[in-house]
């Protein structure tokens, strides 16, 4: 009946467009069929909040999906006109709906292996991390390497490092390394193995150092970017995966991301085992979210052959567009961190029973010099990669500007998206500069959340002004990115670091942190709406990607997620406590919880 209808407006509309045009305002109000050439939805959500994250951010009653894209965002009745026979229909009963999350900084192929051979436990103080060195000790043979990995001191209730003489007493017959990304703590075997003594000196290009007592001129046993001195060794007794293995752990930590939203990620140092097993999972279809990469380079060594393997990665076929699985540019290290006493600061730390210093001029370490990081960085661009280097003191995020502006001076950097990896200590200088470069950041809320406590005490809140600066980068006008910097553990709230999403878009509007009272700077703290484009939008450009996800709109790719809670309305604190109903990507179901 409705197919008749419609061809005799057709057949009016020869005669008389006016009476065509009454005729078919008639026919839509009556909600009858649309044309037979209209697009037809293989899914309807209506009845619902849809948070669009468009340019206006507007807000619309329903979403229509066809072919893994957005067919229709707008009021129920205008989206529920794509209804076809075959139409699934979800009514939403008014929960929300938000694009698919995004996180800007995972390292998901040895985040999901940590606790393959044994659950590790949650360690809060010294004694939690000797009980777990003395549990080890008692389980491998003598003289078997135990190592306690990205355990920070920050995060400790004591505040410090495990000394010498209690890893001693932990562990008196194995090796025992305390390691937290390149810095560590030794006990004294781990020392001798690694023939780490009172002459010890780097040797190799890269920065670092032992500390050592004043008086005797020992090691310490902490080491600063010395970790690849240490003479480790995986004991002989700890079960190591299969191939097979690999890929389940993977897939069931990507499997626990879509859990809290997560459509995409970055993997923001991916060596080349790691995209070679995300190849393997996309050419399987396997894969349930997006990813972009960063692959490890190594700057040590000639600067010849540095550049030569920078051009070596622009040559990588998955260099090529392609929306599930792409490699966008580099990943290096440009100092150390805040959690280990390493970052690299314009001014002195200070000296430090925290970290370990003795120092009162140390300003951290500088793993890259200027001189040597602008080729770097040019030949970067020139490969048309996306550059971006950990860079966590303020002085590191100064030195990376400046090669920046160099080389913009000469080859434009703007389309590559160069990028800063942590930024956490900033200035307001470093923050226009990005805008006038084009230069966005990856910045991971888990940290103030985290570790907030542990800073105040070491540098005092004023020095923290600009301490993960966001609402001051987005009125600039630059980009920053949500992440997580996830690096051990499957679990969003277990894991090191957690990978919650609305944990982080809480930390980023409230600016409150565990074991901290008040807020850290609250003129800093972003609004709802932005804390949601810090996750969504503005990681889709990062990704290169912002033309097909990262919000809701008409032809994009159906990427988003079902929430239980309003966190545009809702009570600020029950933003982190916001459950994911269910998750789509490109329109497929992926995760609905139970």
């Amino acid at each position: 009946m409705g197919r008749v209808r419609w061809l005799l407006v057709i057949a009016l509309a020869f005669h008389c467009p006016t009476a065509s045009l009454d005729g078919l305002s008639k026919i839509r109000a009556a909600g009858t069929a649309e044309p037979i050439d209209q697009p037809q939805a293989d899914l309807i959500l209506h009845r619902g909040k849809i948070v669009t994250v468009d340019k206006h951010f507007s807000i619309h009653q329903a979403l229509a999906i066809q072919g893994g894209h957005i067919l229709r965002v707008g009021s129920d009745q205008e989206v529920l006109q794509t209804r076809g026979p075959q139409t699934k229909l979800v009514d939403l009963n008014g929960k929300a709906v938000l694009p698919g999350l995004i996180d800007s900084h995972v390292h998901p192929t040895a985040a999901c292996l940590t606790e393959f051979d044994h659950p590790i436990p949650e360690m809060e103080s010294i004694q939690d991390v000797l009980d777990y060195v003395k549990a080890r000790a008692n389980v491998l043979a003598e003289g078997e390497w135990i190592t306690v990995d990205q355990v920070f001191i920050t995060r400790l209730r004591e505040q410090r490092y495990p000394t010498k003489r209690e890893l001693d007493q932990a562990a008196q017959k194995n090796p025992v390394v305390f390691r937290t990304g390149p810095d560590a703590a030794l006990n004294s075997l781990a020392l001798k193995l690694s023939k780490i003594d009172k002459d010890f000196q780097v040797t190799d290009l890269g920065a670092g150092y032992a500390e050592k007592d004043p008086k005797t001129g020992e090691p310490t046993g902490i080491l600063r970017n010395c970790t690849r001195y240490v003479k480790s060794q995986v004991a002989a007794s700890t079960r190591q995966p299969t191939e097979l293995d690999r890929m389940e752990r993977l897939l069931a930590l990507f499997k626990d991301y879509n859990s809290v939203g997560l459509t995409s990620i970055i993997d923001r140092d991916a060596s080349a085992s790691a995209i070679d097993q995300y190849r393997q999972l996309r050419d399987k279809n396997r894969l349930p979210l997006r990813i972009a990469i960063s692959h490890h380079i190594d700057t040590t060594g000639d600067i010849d052959q540095v550049r030569n393997r920078i051009r070596q990665v622009a040559r990588h076929p998955l260099c090529k567009p392609d929306p599930m699985l792409r490699i966008v540019g580099i990943k290096t290290f440009l100092d150390g961190g805040m959690l280990t006493g390493s970052a690299y600061m314009r001014q002195p730390w200070g000296a430090s029973k925290i970290y370990s210093i003795t120092d009162p001029t140390y300003r951290g370490l500088l793993f890259i010099p200027p001189d040597r990081l602008k080729p770097i960085v040019e030949t970067t661009v020139e490969s048309g990669l996306q550059f971006t280097a950990h860079s966590v003191g303020d002085g590191a995020v100064h030195t990376l500007l400046d090669a920046y502006e160099d080389v913009n001076g000469q080859t434009p950097i703007r389309k590559t998206r160069p990028c800063i990896t942590h930024a956490n200590f900033m200035s307001r200088e470093a923050v226009q500069k990005l805008a006038q470069l084009g230069v966005a950041v990856d910045i991971q809320p888990a940290w103030l959340y985290l570790d907030t406590r542990t800073l105040v005490a070491q540098f005092g809140y004023d020095r923290l002004r600009y301490f993960q600066p966001l609402r001051s980068i987005f009125e600039a006008g630059a980009i920053a990115g949500g992440g997580s910097d996830h690096m051990q553990k499957i679990g969003s709230l277990r894991a090191i670091n957690p990978y919650n999403p609305f944990l982080a878009m809480w930390t980023t509007i409230t600016r409150k942190a565990k074991g901290y009272e008040g807020q850290l700077h609250p003129e800093e703290a972003l609004s709802r709406e932005q804390a949601l484009r810090f996750y969504t939008i503005n990681n889709a450009y990062l990704m290169f990607l912002e033309d097909q996800i990262g919000s809701l709109e008409e032809g994009k790719r159906a990427d988003f997620v079902i929430v239980d809670t309003d966190i545009l309305t809702c009570p600020v604190d029950s933003i982190k406590e916001t459950q994911v109903l269910q998750t789509y990507l490109g329109g497929q179901l992926v995760y609905a919880r139970k």
